[in-house]
């Protein structure tokens, strides 16, 4: 009976010592990942290129695109607190490159006009279907949350946005 005890207080002991050990491995890994910061710097594009601009929509649609879009889809990321802490930065940058890539709001002009009527039918099936903004940006950004009527306001702005230019492009 003693034994037991003896090998059940070992391994108790063994397992806390290990457990330790990989705490303090995590914690040292935590810091030198730190070590690997983000680049936050914004392309430079000409203003005359962005879509606002360019359509200048009501100020109502404006505000919506630029709270809710504009941080992942434009040269306009904004980079909070949280993006100092490594590996949540990476995150952030991965999602910011993600969406630049799709299309980017501030380069609009350097897309073709097949390519910005997808672009206008895919932003409308998006909000409408509650995709964007994504529900992990919403997390930490419940501003740029649309309420119905905004999800209804932007999709109608983008479907008629699209249709006035397929006839203008006629």
């Amino acid at each position: 009976m003693i034994a037991v005890s003896i090998v059940k207080f070992y391994i108790c002991v063994k397992y806390k010592i290990m457990i330790k050990k990989i705490l303090i491995a995590l914690v040292v890994l935590f810091v030198l990942i730190q070590f690997f910061r983000i680049d936050k710097t914004n392309p430079v594009s000409a203003i005359e290129n962005d879509f606002i601009e360019i359509y200048q929509p009501p100020v109502e649609i404006a505000a919506m695109l630029k709270t809710s879009c504009y941080d992942c889809h434009s040269n306009e990321s904004k980079y909070p607190w949280y993006t100092n802490i490594a590996p949540v930065s990476w995150l952030v940058k991965h999602h910011i490159n993600e969406g630049r890539e799709y299309f980017n709001f501030s380069e609009w002009t350097s897309l073709t006009t097949k390519k910005q009527n997808h672009i206008l039918e895919e932003c409308a099936e998006e909000v409408e279907e509650g995709e964007m903004p994504l529900p992990s940006y919403l997390i930490m950004h419940s501003e740029s949350k649309l309420t119905q009527d905004q999800i209804e306001t932007l999709e109608h702005y983008f479907i008629d946005l699209r249709e006035e230019l397929s006839t203008s492009n006629k």
